[in-house]
């Protein structure tokens, strides 16, 4: 089945930045694995309360979502989703299609949508900016099966509350070519040996928030760097992740962003080692010209969990409270993760996958959602309750403009 992959490319956003740095001026704890509660003790975002109960659908629904998750038959009329939807509601949805987190962070500004399907690096920014509201998940009758790994996250609440519905999820793996790496690598340190025997054939994830990625490594394998959240490193642990991108540069003959990259990478044998989906290691075994192997490494990943968040300003709450409840149902959660190529939140869309999908995207594994730190915003006032020592998300995108040169 074709899969349609989202634009992950972030770029530096530094108003919306700024705005999470102020509001998160004060001291915080958090972060961690996918295992990690909510953390407490986090600064309180704007005061909103929660609806009570679901009205009726107000006739319109407008949306920014990941390309692929809001489908209407207009892509492939095969895949829709999005007609039934209308039809059980009256509910007409209008999709945005945001390419970056940073997109719709800036499109949630403007008031005009009801609702976004957020990943992680963009969640924080959009509740403290108080561009979405806490959901009452008591309305969202299909919430109490979703994967109890995803609930009320660092990520998608804040103090307690809950500011979403999560909708699926996944790892940034390590993946080889199995005929050209050999030993078969288990831990990142295979893209970050300056002596390398792949060097120039390592493909890398083109993102700020990849730094995360290095800041686990050595997490695991610099103890007295005192690193407990890759994504709440102040001056010391920031740069020593910088100074070790910057050694892996050379090896790199490629950052991808758009996944068709990374696909065609590996096709041509260009690359033969690098962080991926492994939505990108199907694809590339589909091919059958290499064949691909993934794994999370030893010292765990980072990856992805995304979110359905009410708009504070919505115009058309009903109708995002009935679509929050429809996209997380089994059958359409079902579908838009095998077009999408995720894990699906929903448990009991596992019961009616295609033969093997659960297995192969680790749906239903705690133990191997627990290996996952999942992108969160990187603050002033560090995720994991040190303080004001840490440096921000506009740190992060400068430092990945000077290592990728």
């Amino acid at each position: 089945m074709q899969r349609i992959s989202r634009l992950l490319t972030i770029t530096a956003a530094s108003a919306a930045v700024a705005l999470l740095a102020a509001a998160c001026g004060s001291s915080s704890t958090g972060g961690g694995s996918g295992a990690s509660s909510s953390p407490t003790g986090r600064p309180a975002p704007p005061a909103m309360t929660a609806a009570t109960s679901v009205g009726t659908g107000e006739g319109q629904l407008n949306l920014i979502a990941w390309a692929g998750y809001a489908e209407n038959g207009s892509t492939d009329p095969k895949v829709d989703w999005v007609t039934p939807f209308t039809e059980a509601t009256g509910c007409k949805v209008n999709v945005k299609i945001g390419n970056t987190s940073d997109e719709m962070v800036t499109l949630m500004k403007t008031g005009q949508y009801d609702g976004v399907s957020a990943s992680g690096d963009a969640s924080l920014r959009l509740i403290y900016g108080g561009d979405v509201a806490p959901v009452n998940t008591d309305l969202v009758p299909n919430y109490a099966t979703i994967s109890e790994f995803l609930k009320m996250k660092a990520w998608n609440s804040v103090n307690g509350v809950s500011y979403g519905i999560p909708h699926g999820w996944g790892a940034n793996v390590l993946a080889y070519n199995t005929a050209a790496v050999n030993p078969a690598p288990t831990s990142m340190g295979a893209l970050f040996d300056a002596n390398s025997p792949y060097k120039g054939k390592i493909s890398i994830y083109d993102s700020p928030t990849y730094i995360a990625d290095a800041a686990l490594y050595l997490m695991r394998t610099k103890p007295d760097l005192k690193i407990t959240n890759p994504y709440a490193l102040d001056d010391t642990q920031f740069q020593a992740a910088v100074d070790l991108l910057k050694v892996q540069r050379p090896l790199v003959s490629s950052y991808w962003a758009d996944y068709t990259h990374q696909v065609s990478s590996f096709d041509s044998q260009e690359s033969v080692l690098g962080t991926s989906w492994q939505v990108n290691a199907n694809l590339v075994n589909a091919d059958g010209k290499v064949k691909v192997n993934s794994l999370v490494p030893s010292e765990g990943a980072t990856g992805w969990s995304d979110t359905w968040m009410l708009a504070s300003k919505a115009a058309h709450p009903n109708c995002m409270y009935k679509w929050m409840d429809w996209i997380t149902s089994p059958k359409v959660n079902d579908q838009v993760a095998e077009w999408f190529g995720e894990a699906p939140a929903q448990t009991k869309a596992c019961d009616i996958a295609t033969a093997g999908f659960c297995d192969q995207f680790h749906a239903l594994d705690a133990a191997y959602a627990d290996s996952i730190y999942y992108w969160t915003t990187p603050t002033a006032n560090c995720l994991d309750g040190r303080g004001d020592i840490c440096k921000d998300y506009a740190a992060w995108v400068q430092a990945w403009t000077e290592i990728k040169g």
